[in-house]
């Protein structure tokens, strides 16, 4: 199979999972894919590949921007999405220095920052319902009331 026929066939499968993925599913696959780009942008700033180092940060930084970011309810979500909103602005700030300054501390600092809200994004049960109202306590019955 060609170089561009396996490009288009495994096109073809993202492409359909991200049809047919629900938005928690959305969610987890772009921090997949910006955790995916941050490795890769390390492997090149050690390599020296300023150009695909280049092009590995700015797919991250899309990921934040047009993806997290622009998914984020800052009204229904409350102080979680303004929290989430700050730190993908600190993230973005950080990979426009790793970017500048092959600064592979940068890069592992957003890394860092990164997994543990993917591992607990993850860990969430989209399907999940609310649990039932406790039911009231019962009153006790008046003294000298039949039980």
């Amino acid at each position: 199979m060609s170089n561009y026929a396996t490009r288009a066939y495994a096109n073809v499968g993202v492409n359909t999972a991200i049809e047919s993925a629900s938005p928690h599913k959305l969610v987890l696959m772009l921090y997949d894919a910006l955790l995916k780009q941050l490795r890769i942008a390390k492997l090149h700033v050690e390599r020296r590949e300023t150009a695909h180092k280049g092009a590995a940060i700015s797919k991250a930084i899309s990921f934040i921007e047009q993806g997290l970011r622009l998914g984020l309810d800052l009204e229904r979500g409350g102080s979680i999405a303004s929290q989430l909103l700050a730190l993908y602005d600190y993230c973005t700030t950080r990979l426009l220095h790793a970017n500048l300054h092959n600064d592979i501390a940068a890069l592992d600092e957003v890394i860092r920052l990164i997994e543990p809200i993917r591992g607990a994004w993850a860990a969430i049960n989209p399907d999940a319902q609310p649990p039932a109202p406790a039911a009231p306590p019962a009153s006790p019955a008046p003294q000298g009331a039949p039980r």
